[in-house]
């Protein structure tokens, strides 16, 4: 569902919509409350790291799981990743390779992770474990899953972004959330906020009393890739939960983004979409610009032409996770 802005009115005051559609929001809650409580179908003989929310999409579980699974084979382990491949086609189990699959089979986040682990697609997330320890892994991050009781969770990262937080407090329709803030967090690890310091700060001010877990902060960094955006003038189009969020982006890397696309989140890149967008880019001799997720669904005749901004998490203090991970590699 297209996230709404009256999801992130106060909690205190909320929209007229959000109470109107508090009783579905409490029906939504309640049937994930009973689905997280099915039995698993599958319990691997290898620790398993979820990174999930509670929120709908847009937290940024995606560049987690990338700093995660970088920090784990830091460490010597071998991490595979396994994901439920929102928006493609293959139901699995099916390694991801990225030479031969494209985002319409695998979904674009896989396509995307792949490059840094070895990543799993499969519609049944316990087939898709099973597989992935069969294949060598000696831990395994779930990507999403966190309300999917198929697997039993070692560990649960919940993300969260600092600046949106957990919106009005409301479930689905009526606010942002998956299930009641409360219930989430009491299956959950640790807590990672995302977000620059003044987001952070806000959060703390207006959750900090809900959050009674450990809790870690982390930001989003433009990668160095040598280029220069200062002057650049863009045309900015993104399908992500928040396409804000990248906008912004552009905007601290100094680039002028005269015109911005927020797309559905997985959007399809149709032809004529991007040729849509190619004249309107050619019309004010602007650069076309999207995030390192939309770029994977890009037809190989858009590749050249589209440049990325590839992004990754800086974790302020890994001591919560470190302590969580230390723990699930002894007890196995």
């Amino acid at each position: 569902m297209k996230p709404q802005q009256f999801w992130y009115t106060e909690a205190s005051r909320p929209d007229w919509r959000a109470r109107l559609l508090a009783p579905l929001g409490w029906i939504y809650g309640a049937l994930t409350a009973k689905r997280v409580q099915q039995a698993p179908t599958f319990t691997p003989k290898i620790p398993v790291v979820c990174v999930g929310n509670i929120n709908a999409g847009g937290t940024g579980k995606t560049p987690a799981t990338i700093a995660l699974v970088q920090h784990m084979q830091n460490g010597g382990l071998t991490p595979h990743i396994v994901s439920r491949g929102y928006g493609g086609v293959l139901a699995g189990p099916t390694q991801v390779d990225e030479q031969k699959h494209r985002a319409h089979e695998t979904g674009d986040e896989p396509l995307l992770l792949a490059a840094f682990a070895p990543t799993w697609v499969s519609k049944d997330r316990g087939q898709g474990v099973k597989a992935a320890q069969t294949a060598g892994a000696d831990i395994i991050v779930l990507d999403d899953g966190f309300q999917n009781p198929s697997v039993p969770k070692d560990i649960s990262i919940v993300v969260v972004d600092a600046r949106l937080g957990f919106g009005n407090g409301r479930c689905l329709p009526a606010g942002p959330l998956r299930e009641p803030v409360p219930q989430g967090l009491r299956r959950a690890t640790v807590l990672l906020s995302i977000g620059p310091a003044s987001a952070q700060q806000s959060f703390a001010e207006t959750w900090g009393t809900s959050v009674a877990i450990p809790h870690t902060t982390a930001e989003l960094i433009p990668l160095q890739t040598g280029m220069d955006w200062e002057g650049t003038r863009c045309l900015a189009f993104a399908g992500i939960g928040h396409p804000e969020k990248f906008f912004r982006t552009l905007k601290t890397l100094k680039a002028e983004v005269v015109e911005t696309h927020a797309l559905d989140d997985h959007q399809t890149l149709t032809p004529a979409l991007l040729t849509r967008l190619e004249k309107r880019a050619n019309q004010l001799n602007l650069q076309l610009v999207t995030t390192e997720k939309d770029a994977v669904r890009l037809p190989t005749e858009y590749r050249h032409k589209v440049l990325t901004v590839p992004v990754r998490l800086e974790i302020s203090d890994w001591s919560q996770i470190d302590a969580a991970l230390d723990k699930a590699l002894c007890t196995e």
